[in-house]
């Protein structure tokens, strides 16, 4: 094994070439990464749904739960049941084993469903079966609102919804707060009796029409066609053109009979965004895309589509934005990133006080390749950015500088004796190469067991010992193949460095050198602003290394330098040097030493046991969000439970700090991820409240 370090000694431009393209694939990787909240977790749980029209609680739960749940106790890996009667609909939650098969089981399901099905009473509609899914919440909630007849803002959201549907980061935006349209006939009894039609005749006529009718196939020396008969109804005026009866040369048509209009269906809830009646879309991702780009794109598709419609449209129709997950995810991402790189500085600041500058800069560059190595596993892999990855980060920072610090102290005391760079590091590295692999496997045996932890917890923490796994694995690559040839080659190149700083030195007054010192310190910050501020892209790397070649042989020009300090007396000990006497003077102390240790632990093991506060698996955070559930008792009709509503709604406006409010009562609302939390009883309106920005 150790034969790869003189392999890759030897070939130091293919190593180059292969460091160069491991940041460039970790750099890009990193930038197109799906960046989420929370880990997207496969939670083994299906619900199945029956919507019934007009059905009550007590009936549904005897006549469409009962059934379902009598059926699906016969599954295999079924955990637990749960069902939920209530007006118009049934609802069975079904928790499965971890490690299910979720095709399979969801087939299984629809199976005994389907047997279920044979015992629902007359009237029941499809059911649905659903998966629970974290990236199938809404992303992003946009609002519209004004003035303007229902019909066209109902239109309106329509378009927009094919709009934002239509882009490839959208898996669905779904309506919320409308009323679907339907067309209503009244039947005139009137005319019917004087047109001498019966009821079953116009139920026939209306029971056999709107469908799309098969007649065939017409083969023909240039090619088959399928010939279908077109009787659906594509407008309004193929209902009232639909012919009825035929009375001698007239046809009575269902408009001759019955009054036709275009309305809408009942009210089943009510939607307003801030204390306005709104039409809401609920724009949902599709898995694998990143968030903060697909709110920003769906953002842009809103105003360019809101750019196109007519100036009275523009003034009548207020677009609004809330609910914006991106935000959350793009506060959190930097927050985290500014954790890593305080914790990168604070390692590089501990390392430079130890080992110096030349050191510290190598074992610098182990981080950022060991991260990048890491981004580019992850995107092999599909693993997105999510919180626990960036936690992963932040802990696996002061572990993988281990290898690179042994490797590179090794090396320099190799070159102390005179020895060549390359060949010291390749030294140091041959050396060091099983105690670094034997270090780096027992700090990923502690974290291997995480892996294996069960249930939703263990699924939402395994993407922090995978992210210390990649990261890990990728400092063994860093401290035994590239850091020996970057210190190798480095070695040289500050050869030729120190040689050009010592003919400045010999040749130049020390004023002069200090002005150039200057100089080249104000042409690297200058460097700096412009690779900062994206101005003049191709120059500003190539300006950075220029002037950092051109600061280290200034400055290496202008260093004192020091003789060697002459030892004036004998051997004395330290402080440190006393206290490893102390511990190792005599035969005892080490067992004493042992013993203390263990009675230590054990009390501060004992006293946290007897004094613990409990464990808490999230941290409490300020909120940026609230939901308020409005509840009130007795049989309330959907405008009693608005009214209701609307008073708890205005008193909340009042609150100073309020973005935005949206309050619903009965059906309608927002879909939103409330942690499993259920509303209470007694529930008639729902007000989801989103809290100003304080950053």
């Amino acid at each position: 094994m150790t034969g790869l370090v003189d392999w890759a000694s030897a070939r130091a431009r293919m190593i180059f070439a292969f460091i160069a393209l491991s940041l460039i694939a970790g750099g890009y990787s990193y930038v197109n990464l799906p960046k989420e909240g929370e880990p997207d977790i496969d939670i083994p749980a299906l619900f199945v749904s029956v919507p019934f029209p007009g059905i009550s609680a007590e009936d549904s739960e005897k006549l469409l739960v009962k059934p379902i749940e009598s059926k699906i106790q016969e599954l295999d890996g079924l955990k637990s049941v749960s069902g939920i009667a209530a007006e118009n609909y049934a609802l069975v939650v079904m928790e499965f084993e971890f490690g299910w098969d979720k095709n399979a089981t969801i087939a299984n399901v629809r199976d005994k469903v389907n047997q279920a099905k044979a015992d629902f009473p007359e009237g029941a509609e499809q059911y649905t079966i659903d998966e629970f899914n974290f990236s199938q919440f809404p992303i992003l909630v946009v609002s519209l609102s004004g003035q303007i007849p229902e019909r066209t803002l109902l239109r309106v959201a329509k378009e927009l919804q094919a709009d934002i549907e239509g882009h490839s980061g959208v898996l669905e935006a779904g309506l919320a707060g409308h009323r679907n349209e339907m067309l209503e006939v009244l039947i005139d009894p009137l005319k019917l009796e004087a047109y001498n039609v019966t009821a079953g005749e116009l139920i026939n006529v209306v029971t056999n029409n709107n469908q799309l009718i098969a007649a065939g196939e017409v083969e023909t020396a240039n090619g088959a066609f399928a010939i279908k008969i077109p009787s659906a109804f594509d407008e309004a005026q193929d209902v009232y053109n639909l012919p009825v009866k035929v009375n001698g040369d007239s046809v009575i048509t269902l408009g001759d009979l019955a009054d036709i209009r275009l309305t809408f269906e009942d009210r089943l809830g009510t939607a307003r965004y801030n204390s306005e009646t709104t039409v809401a879309l609920q724009v949902v991702k599709r898995k694998g895309f990143n968030l903060i780009n697909t709110v920003t794109e769906v953002r842009q598709l809103v105003d360019n589509a809101k750019a196109k419609w007519p100036e009275e449209l523009q003034n009548s129709i207020q677009v609004n934005f809330s609910m914006d997950e991106s935000s959350q995810v793009a506060d959190m991402v930097n927050q985290l990133e500014a954790s890593v790189f305080t914790a990168v500085a604070l390692v590089m600041i501990v390392v430079l006080a130890a080992l110096g500058v030349r050191s510290a800069l190598l074992v610098g560059f182990a981080i950022p390749t060991s991260f990048l190595l890491a981004f580019a596993l992850m995107a092999v892999s599909g693993i997105s950015i999510s919180n626990m990855v960036m936690f992963g980060l932040i802990l696996a920072v002061g572990m993988l500088v281990d290898g690179a610090i042994v490797v590179v102290e090794y090396a320099d005391k190799e070159i102390s004796k005179g020895t060549g760079p390359m060949r010291a590091y390749a030294a140091a590295a041959k050396r060091m190469f099983w105690p670094i692999i034997s270090s780096t496997a027992t700090t990923l045996c502690a974290f291997l067991p995480m892996l294996f932890w069960p249930g939703v917890p263990g699924e939402f923490m395994r993407m922090l010992p995978i992210t210390l796994i990649f990261v890990l694995s990728a400092s063994l690559l860093v401290a035994l193949v590239y850091l020996p040839v970057v210190g190798g080659v480095g070695g040289r190149i500050s050869a030729i460095f120190e040689g050009i700083a010592n003919f400045l030195r010999t040749n130049l007054y020390w004023t002069v050198r200090l002005i150039l010192f200057i100089v080249s310190a104000a042409f690297l910050f200058g460097s700096v602003l412009l690779l900062l501020r994206g101005e003049v892209r191709a120059a500003a790397p190539i300006l950075l290394v220029i002037s950092c070649v051109m600061l280290s042989i200034t400055g290496g020009s202008i260093a004192p330098i020091y003789g060697q300090k002459k030892i004036n007396s004998g051997y004395k000990r330290s402080f440190f040097g006393w206290f490893i006497h102390a511990l190792t003077g005599n035969p005892f102390m080490p067992i004493v030493s042992i013993i203390a240790v263990a009675v230590f632990v054990t009390s501060v093991f004992t006293y946290f046991g007897q004094n613990s506060r409990g464990v808490e698996f999230f941290v409490t955070t300020e909120p940026e969000r609230a939901n308020a559930y409005v509840r009130a008792r007795g049989n309330l009709s959907l405008a009693e439970k608005d009214s209701l509503l609307k008073m708890v709604e205005e008193s909340i406006m009042d609150v100073e700090y309020i973005e935005s409010t949206f309050a619903f009562a009965g059906e309608g609302g927002l879909t939103q991820n409330t942690g499993g939390a259920s509303p209470p009883i007694n529930t008639i309106g729902q007000i989801q409240i989103e809290l100003v920005n304080w950053t």
